[in-house]
């Protein structure tokens, strides 16, 4: 299914009250991540995207830390299989290049290691744990 997706860059200021609405849905509520290792210190420093569906309604989320990690994706259960994820990762490597990063890095959850791969990532470590879910290392180099 291939729409047109809204979405918005910016810092933590302006996007923060659609970003936690996802971040805590997904990651708190659905992976029970505890809400104090989902919000961190580091979203002062990031450029946030925000992606809005047709309703104007907050439906995905990730952010780019200064960096060049790409982190904090996620989209609520009504977006997901949509292409919203993928908009939004590319929107992120986009910014990327644009600030001058060479390469990407990401923590990807195991299972959506296969999502981050159709994208150009390849595991690069060995799997972790983080907030008790498993995670690869993956990166993406722009040439």
């Amino acid at each position: 299914m291939s729409t047109r997706h809204d979405i918005r860059f910016g810092d933590w200021t302006e996007l923060q009250r659609d970003a936690k609405i996802i971040r805590m849905e997904v990651f708190v509520v659905e992976q029970n991540v505890p809400a104090e290792l989902e919000m961190d210190n580091n979203d002062a420093a990031c450029l946030h995207a925000v992606a809005y569906d047709a309703a104007g309604l907050p439906i995905g989320t990730g952010r780019l830390l200064p960096d060049g990690h790409i982190g904090r994706m996620a989209v609520r259960k009504a977006g997901r299989g949509t292409g919203i994820g993928g908009a939004l990762l590319e929107g992120l490597m986009e910014q990327a290049k644009l600030r001058g990063h060479k390469r990407v890095v990401l923590g990807a959850q195991t299972h959506a290691a296969a999502f981050y791969e159709k994208h150009g990532f390849a595991i690069v470590g060995e799997e972790f744990m983080e907030a008790g879910i498993p995670h690869v290392e993956m990166a993406h180099s722009f040439e």
